[in-house]
């Protein structure tokens, strides 16, 4: 047998000439069906489903609803805050001052600060894989500090089976308008939600100009136009898992209704009780009534014998594989085990800072991409427009230098310190040498230092006017090694002594 012949009988069946085994034909793969479509094909003619599925587990299954609580505190926290970097200082403090009072009257509902808007278009994103906003401009009879709002609005809002070729020559894809360059120009909008009761008639769509529309969504794929649900990879698994973790509890549930089991040796003619010798008293539904109190001695028929049940106990792997499902879980939805579980089982510290340290990473991603580029930076945009012209802030130079007094830097809440003491040594070191500024490891644990500074510089002040000396003011340190006037040299003598 020649050389060609031997390596022909290496190949397996079905793989011959091909590079890549993955892309074989043969028996191991004749039922893989991957789809060749596109990125809006392949989500659109699913997405409906996929929605209204992440929704129902997130409602039902406590894994789900328990992963995306705790990603949506660990991306927002308390708040994505700005802090403006323009370079005049009285009107940076005014500006932040302006945008305070703002946060509480940002919302068109009047449920939810700015904040906690935050939060629930970071949940709607993860839930259904996007969320819309629309920037509200009011009046100035309104009363608001800055007449502008932000109304939230979910997914089914904008019809992704919307397509059209427009006369403008504009196309509509999947409810979203686009012009002959490829620029969204403006949303296709219901008036209220689809599919929620109401008196209002939802099947009209209305144009709503993409100016006045934010869509938080994490692309997937180049030229994906609609966001994908957090647990798409997961569903069917956690939908399984769940109904199995149910049955197991209630097969539990069902063997420990039996007490035990009188065997017989031969059917009885005569219905009566076991227990007393009377005849057996039925209820309205013929079910026959039994007593029994606690140490109750009976004694049987002859032939008779009694057995107590023993109810199963759980597989002696069911921990296992229920660890093993929820470790997949947790991979599929981006959070790490141990924090989706609590189960801190022979993990270290070491281990576990890896693992957070992971974690951070693409909860910074998604921060930066999703939460400050596509909400947070476009309201403060607006936001400063519309105050700029409704007077409520003076910049006078605003139209012709607007980069300068747009400037700002968002600030997520901070990480908790892993061993605090060490954390805050490595901080300090790392001020020290000038590998990092003091104002960084402050916006890092989520505050501003300007504010800081302030209450510190606040802080002394105080101290100083009750004559209180405490152990964290650093000035003591200096106090203490400036010479006392009685101590000072008094004459040449003195100084030369």
């Amino acid at each position: 047998m020649g050389l060609k012949e031997r390596l022909a009988g290496w190949l397996l069946p079905g793989l011959k000439n091909l590079a890549y085994i993955s892309a074989g034909h043969g028996r191991r793969s004749q039922s893989w069906a991957a789809s060749s479509s596109g990125p809006n094909n392949t989500l659109t003619g699913n997405l409906g489903t996929l929605i209204n599925r992440s929704r129902a587990a997130i409602r039902n299954d406590p894994w789900a609803a328990s992963g995306l609580e705790k990603l949506v505190s660990n991306i927002v926290g308390t708040g994505i805050k700005p802090k403006s970097e323009a370079t005049d200082d009285e009107f940076r403090k005014q500006l932040q001052a302006l945008f305070l009072d703002w946060t509480d009257e940002s919302d068109a509902d009047g449920q939810l600060d700015f904040y906690g808007q935050q939060s629930l278009a970071v949940r709607s994103m993860l839930e259904a894989g996007e969320c819309f906003v629309r920037l509200r401009p009011r009046q100035l009879k309104d009363g608001l500090s800055v007449p502008l709002q932000l109304q939230l609005l979910e997914a089914e809002f904008v019809p992704w089976d919307y397509n059209d070729d427009l006369k403008s020559g504009h196309k509509v894809r999947a409810g979203i308008e686009f012009n002959g360059i490829g620029q969204r120009v403006a949303y296709w909008m219901h008036k209220s939600h689809p599919t929620d009761y109401t008196t209002l008639d939802t099947a009209d769509l209305h144009r709503v100009p993409a100016e006045q529309v934010l869509h938080l969504y994490e692309p997937l794929r180049p030229g994906q136009l609609r966001g994908q649900p957090l647990l798409t990879q997961v569903l069917l698994r956690m939908f399984h898992l769940d109904k199995f973790d149910d049955a197991t509890l209630l097969r539990q549930e069902i063997a420990n209704l039996f007490t035990g089991f009188i065997t017989k040796p031969s059917p009885e003619t005569e219905k009566v009780d076991p227990l007393t010798g009377r005849p057996i008293v039925y209820d309205l539904q013929g079910v026959p009534m039994v007593a029994m109190e606690p140490g109750t001695m009976q004694e049987l028929s002859p032939g008779e014998e009694i057995t107590f049940n023993t109810p199963p106990g759980a597989a002696s792997n069911y921990p296992d594989f229920i660890r093993q499902q929820l470790m997949a879980v947790s991979a599929g939805i981006g959070l790490p085990y141990e924090i989706l579980s609590g189960d801190m089982k022979g993990v270290s510290d070491r281990a576990l800072r890896v693992v957070l340290n992971e974690f951070r990473r693409r909860i910074q991603q998604i921060q930066h991409n999703q939460v400050v580029f596509q909400l947070c930076r476009p309201v403060w945009n607006r936001w400063l427009d519309r105050a700029v012209l409704s007077g409520a802030i003076s910049a006078p130079d605003f139209h012709t230098n607007k980069a300068a007094y747009k400037r700002v830097k968002w600030i997520p809440h901070g990480w908790a310190y892993i061993h605090p003491v060490q954390d805050v040594q490595s901080q300090n070191l790392a001020v020290r040498s000038g590998f990092k500024s003091r104002s960084e490891v402050v916006s890092e644990q989520g505050y501003d230092s300007e504010q800081i500074d302030d209450e510190i510089a606040a802080d002394n002040r105080r101290a100083d006017e009750l004559e209180l000396q405490y152990d964290s003011d650093a000035r003591a340190d200096q106090k203490q090694q400036e010479p006392r006037e009685e101590d000072k040299p008094t004459d040449e003598y003195e100084t030369t002594r």
